[in-house]
């Protein structure tokens, strides 16, 4: 699907139907063709209303204000509408205001993400006509912010929209077919992408490393670990290091510690934080941002078996600490543990780790939300001003030392679970916050993805399954830190 901003008016653009907003009920407005009929049939131009009107070739979207996000939904609700038609051209006004050019970005990447469809394993598909969405710049003040410009921003969207059904088909694919040696092999595919490599580790680095905890999580597949390390570094001197690390079980059935049947479907999306900081690397490479990024991965399965690892099983971690296992569904912050000693190595100026970590997160904030945690406030707010900007929601779950006691174990170093039912979330985050460094506690944040990684229904401009929860905040993120840096 090609997507065009044209400089044109809306009514000297060739198209076979034309989108149109109402904003905030003004049926009033210029672009607004068919107001009686639209009456007649009680559209009430509601957030997220839509209806196609066949006969006049057009479509109506609801839209409370010019906001992105709202822009983001009402784009996606079009496609929807649209999807099933004969239609292979359609165009719509910009809906930008002024100089906010975040709209237009929005506005592109609700198409982008409305467009995503999971279809690897069905026997037969809808067809798909829609080849060409055509913006005009009619309404847009072009004294303020130039055509090319615009152009810049259209681009933009598009590598972020597709960085996040990038990680939707990782996460959505069934866990016969996405092993870890599948994720290592995607991986590699992105070294295509200039100024990437990767380094794909097996169990016998692992064992040299001394990442025990990571090794015991995969003792019972049949399928090896993999530890992927990709590199993005720009052409000219990197500003700062970024490194990001993801949990990778591209399987888990809790091991010994079973999870009930119902638990155990949808646990191909317990890959969610691997997939989400491949499609960070691959969106941050392809928008050319002036950090060196890295991607750590650790892929394996969590599987029962002969060789399982075990509760009252003491683990060892990379960095030495040892870890009682009191429960072998809590193995997403052993891997992640080895993981983080080793980015650790990188020395980085910004340490994101993302996880499907605890079903505790989902309790306390919902499916929709990503849960933000970490020693340091400020940079906290810079995530939360990014996540604003890109509409993924999240919220902070604060760290204290009375459930950081609940950690202890009377045989290890550490437990792998509280001794407490409560606050679960927390407590893994504050469980991994031992194998961070002193000096790099204020560097570090960690995001609980387990809400909306994967939810079974259609929700804004997301589809049922996989929404590559974590890759847009984290991109505009980055893109906020430069433009920050470029001010000082």
């Amino acid at each position: 699907m090609d997507i065009k901003i044209i400089n044109e008016t809306l009514e000297n653009i060739d198209a076979q139907a034309v989108i149109t907003f109402i904003v905030n009920k003004n049926f009033n407005h210029t672009w607004v063709k068919h107001k009686k009929i639209l009456e007649n049939v009680n559209f009430k131009a509601e957030s997220e209303d839509g209806i196609l009107l066949a006969e006049n070739n057009h479509v109506y979207i609801g839209c409370e204000n010019l906001q992105p996000d709202e822009l983001r939904l009402a784009a996606a609700k079009a496609f929807k509408l649209l999807r099933q038609t004969s239609y292979k051209s359609v165009k719509i006004g910009s809906y930008v205001e002024e100089t906010n050019i975040e709209s237009m970005g929005a506005l592109i990447e609700g198409f982008v993400l409305g467009s995503y469809e999971f279809t690897k394993y069905k026997s037969k598909t809808e067809p798909f006509n829609l080849q060409e969405i055509i913006i005009s710049t009619e309404n847009y003040n072009q004294s303020k912010v130039s055509f090319e410009t615009l152009i810049g921003v259209k681009d933009n969207a598009q590598i972020i929209a597709n960085a996040a059904n990038y990680a939707k088909e990782i996460v959505n694919t069934a866990p016969y077919d996405y092993t870890p040696i599948q994720m290592a092999e995607d991986a590699l595919k992105l070294s295509a992408i200039e100024g990437v490599t990767c380094e794909i580790f097996d169990e016998k680095f692992l064992e040299k490393e001394k990442m025990g905890a990571f090794l015991a999580v995969n003792r019972a597949s049949v399928h090896p670990p993999r530890l992927i390390h990709l590199t993005y570094k720009p052409k000219e001197k990197p500003k700062r290091r970024v490194v990001f690390v993801g949990k990778g079980l591209t399987y888990d059935s809790g091991g010994l510690s079973l999870k009930p049947s119902d638990y155990m479907v949808t646990m191909k999306a317990d890959k969610s934080g691997g997939a989400a900081v491949m499609a960070i690397l691959k969106g941050a490479a392809e928008l050319r941002l002036p950090f060196e990024i890295h991607a750590i991965i650790g892929a394996t399965e969590n599987m029962i078996g002969a060789n399982a690892y075990k509760p009252d099983d003491i683990l060892r971690a990379k960095n030495g600490k040892t870890i009682e296992v009191r429960n072998t569904d809590a193995e997403g912050r052993l891997v992640l543990a080895d993981c983080l000693v080793y980015a650790q190595e990188l020395r980085p100026d910004l340490l994101i780790d993302m996880a499907t970590l605890t079903g505790a997160c989902v309790v306390a904030l919902g499916e929709y939300t990503t849960g933000v945690m970490g020693h340091n406030e400020k940079l906290k707010h810079e995530l939360f001003r990014a996540a604003a900007k890109s509409g993924e929601l999240v919220n902070a779950l604060s760290f204290n030392r009375y459930l950081k006691k609940l950690l202890k174990s009377t045989v290890a170093d550490i437990s792998n679970i509280s001794s407490s039912r409560y606050g679960g979330a927390i407590t893994a985050a504050l469980f991994l916050d031992n194998f961070i460094e002193e000096e790099y506690k204020d560097k570090w944040l960690h995001l609980d993805i387990a809400g909306p990684a994967f939810v079974e229904k259609d929700w804004g401009y997301n589809q049922s399954g996989a929404s590559g929860a974590g890759v847009r905040m984290n991109l505009y993120w980055l893109m906020l830190q430069n433009q920050n840096e470029d001010k000082q």
